[in-house]
């Protein structure tokens, strides 16, 4: 597996901001990207559960508002609000914490707009330790895979990306990803040394070391 790194990274753009809830102020990771293909073929991609074992993980439940969705091996929820073809809310649960995700589609010249946003928890340890990244860089594996099942059509082999994830050409992407994560950390108002020594955890993270 052979991916253009810097493609990839400067394929997405990021933000970190904040989000009040009614048990108090939340943090926000928002990932945009705009992929070559027309909105309904987004739409189905991101909703269509056969197709997002293609690219992300296999899903089962009830898909639609209401339901109760569960990623195998990873998070599940329940979707709480639903637009098709524009986007959809859900709660985002696993290992005890609850966050939220929200997905927005939009036509753009050159194809469709992809605008993620995951709000984490009021109360989050794993925020203070890694900050934005950690969330940030798991989303970024994805993105990269939606793009490459977009651009063949074909599914991506989730060996091969364990594979390439620990490659010396997947550290680097993600070396990349957590700088930027921390730069996008420091424009919301974090200081330069938190956000860095953040950036840093989350790489140690994800490379092992």
């Amino acid at each position: 597996m052979d991916v253009d790194v810097k493609h990839e990274i400067n394929s997405t753009t990021r933000a970190v901001g904040s989000r009040t809830l009614d048990a108090g102020e939340a943090n926000t990771v928002v990932l945009t990207r705009v992929y070559d293909t027309d909105l309904a073929d987004l739409w189905d991609a991101c909703t269509n559960p056969e197709r997002i074992p293609r690219w992300f993980l296999p899903v089962t439940g009830d898909l639609e508002v209401g339901g109760h969705y569960q990623l195998e091996g990873n998070a599940g929820g329940t979707i709480e609000r639903c637009d098709p073809p524009h986007g959809f809310d859900a709660t985002w649960e696993f290992a005890g914490g609850m966050s939220w995700i929200e997905l927005r589609l939009t036509e753009v010249d050159g194809g469709t707009r992809f605008e993620l946003t995951h709000i984490t928890g009021v109360e989050d340890d794993h925020w203070r330790q890694f900050g934005p990244g950690a969330v940030g860089l798991g989303w970024e594996a994805g993105l990269m895979a939606l793009g490459l099942h977009i651009a063949t059509g074909e599914a991506q082999d989730p060996q091969a990306g364990m594979a390439w994830m620990a490659s010396e050409q997947g550290k680097e992407f993600f070396r990349l990803a957590a700088d930027l994560w921390g730069e996008a950390h420091i424009a919301a108002g974090e200081s330069s040394d938190t956000a860095r020594s953040m950036a840093e955890r989350t790489v140690a993270a994800y490379t092992g070391g």
